[in-house]
């Protein structure tokens, strides 16, 4: 198996970014900046290529990418992560143990600081698991390992109308991973750690959890699903309306106020 590690970057001016990364595979860089130029090249015995785009949307972006992947297994990468080493060993050594996935999940290091201390900031998987409908929402992309093959053959892409550089903040990576498995593609969780964050930049896109946010969370929660989307808003004021800072209601109406802004802005009946 041939592992191709495929980064959401922007405004690279060189290639110290696999440094700092610790690249140990193939890979692509994704770089939006404001020229468009396509380099190819070795790096440590690897195959490297940088796609600088003039243009934005971590959506398109990864999208980029991921039509130009030609490995077996891909990793989708923000530029501020740190591979441990011998991360495709782990992660083939997973498919492996696992020959029926599409989609593995593995932990990534992030924490923050809460009274002084510094605690998990994702939620860390202990045990092996198929990953299902009902729990698939806690893994972002930067997470799963996926078989090329399977995302090609299903037609599955990153939603442009969602993530950092498009109208609706967030969210891309969630519809990502909802879409594989609503093709029935096989996912699992791993309990192995492959990479950790630096979190050295900010947001360009967020700007944290304000009315846009949740608003954009019932557009998100929408356009997931149509039957359900509502409970989904339900349960996500329910769990998280102090991390937004207003009462259960307020959220809950926020969100619900979004998802009916999509139904008019597709048209839906």
């Amino acid at each position: 198996m041939r592992i191709q590690v495929l980064v959401a970057s922007m405004n690279q001016i060189d290639h110290s970014l696999l440094e700092r990364m610790n690249i140990q595979s193939d890979a692509i860089v994704a770089n939006q900046c404001e020229r468009n130029e396509i380099e190819k090249f070795r790096y440590k015995g690897h195959n490297i290529t940088y796609l600088n785009f003039a243009e934005r949307g971590v959506g398109l972006n990864r999208n980029n990418a991921l039509l130009r992947a030609d490995a077996d297994i891909c990793l989708f990468a923000d530029d501020d992560m740190i591979y441990k080493n011998d991360y495709d060993k782990i992660i083939i050594s997973a498919f492996e143990k696992h020959p029926d996935a599409d989609i593995l999940a593995f932990n990534i290091e992030e924490t923050i600081a809460v009274d002084g201390h510094f605690v998990p900031k994702r939620k860390r998987i202990k045990r092996e698991a198929t990953v299902n409908f009902m729990n698939c929402l806690r893994y972002g992309t930067v997470r799963i390992a996926v078989k090329l093959n399977a995302i090609r053959l299903n037609g599955i892409a990153f939603n442009l109308s969602f993530g950092g550089g498009t109208k609706y903040c967030h969210g891309e990576d969630s519809l990502f991973i909802v879409s594989c498995l609503e093709k029935g593609l096989k996912m699992y969780s791993i309990p192995e750690t492959i990479a950790s964050m630096t979190e050295e930049r900010e947001s360009s896109w967020n700007n944290g959890y304000d009315e846009k946010y949740i608003l954009d969370q019932g557009m998100l929660f929408r356009c997931m699903t149509k039957k359900y989307w509502k409970l989904l808003c339900l349960q996500d004021a329910i769990r998280r309306h102090k991390t937004y800072k207003m009462s259960f209601y307020k959220t809950y109406k926020m969100m619900i106020k979004g998802g009916e802004r999509y139904n008019s802005e597709v048209s839906i009946k």
